[in-house]
């Protein structure tokens, strides 16, 4: 078995893929997708559970929205998932030197105290959406309506893993969000920088057999 536990360079997208093994984020085997597809793989950051974990995943993430250059005054994380990781991603952007703010929103309104659904800053200026992967889509769209709502600018997506796979048309999930709400998506890793990663590591041939084969069922062209 190759070994998960040391990135080979710091906050590329090969050392994310070997760091999300390592957590047992990112796991092989057969797993049932909310499309009822049956996948070998499994990405769950919400395994990203100690401070540790969270820290790393939050230089990821600044790494990759640096590199985007996507445009933004703030973070929005949509509840509940994308709340630490807003938090971890402020974190390392304010140790590279840029300090931004966050909010986030509650699933319930708040009739007491600051009340609302909106806790953190105020929504101002452009503002990128966190959250870890997109499947359906909705959580973007509810986002993009709270942001709306609240006067600001919703002006991109960022997104741990692009599964890359189709979605109820030809398009992928990802690709439905930058057609309907005309918002560039950013991610740390995809489904080819997994298979890519797979290639260098002979020991996981038949998980790159079964990934390769179930993108060609239902990957995008």
């Amino acid at each position: 078995m190759p070994d998960a536990n040391q990135p080979s360079t710091p906050y590329s997208t090969a050392a994310f893929i070997q760091f999300a093994i390592q957590k047992q984020v990112l796991r092989f085997g057969e797993f049932k997708t909310k499309a009822g597809r049956l996948s070998p793989y499994f990405f769950n950051a919400g395994l990203f559970n100690d401070g540790e974990s969270l820290m790393q995943l939050g230089e990821f993430y600044a790494a990759a929205i640096v590199k985007s250059g996507i445009e933004f005054d703030m973070l929005f994380g949509p509840a509940y998932k994308g709340i630490p990781l807003a938090a971890s991603i402020v974190i390392a952007l304010a140790r590279q030197g840029r300090n931004v703010p966050y909010a986030f929103n509650r699933k319930e309104a708040k009739d007491h105290g600051e009340g609302g659904t909106i806790v953190g800053a105020p929504l101002q200026g452009r503002v990128l959406i966190v959250d870890d992967v997109i499947s359906a889509g909705t959580s973007v769209r509810e986002s993009v309506d709270l942001i709306s709502a609240g006067g600001a600018i919703p002006c991109g997506v960022a997104i741990a893993l692009d599964r890359q796979e189709r979605g109820l048309g030809s398009l992928s999930a990802v690709q439905e969000v930058e057609k309907i709400h005309g918002l560039p998506v950013c991610s740390i890793a995809n489904l080819q920088a997994l298979l890519d990663f797979l290639r260098h590591h002979p020991d996981w041939e038949n998980n790159l057999l079964a990934i390769q084969a179930y993108r060609s069922q239902y990957g995008i062209s």
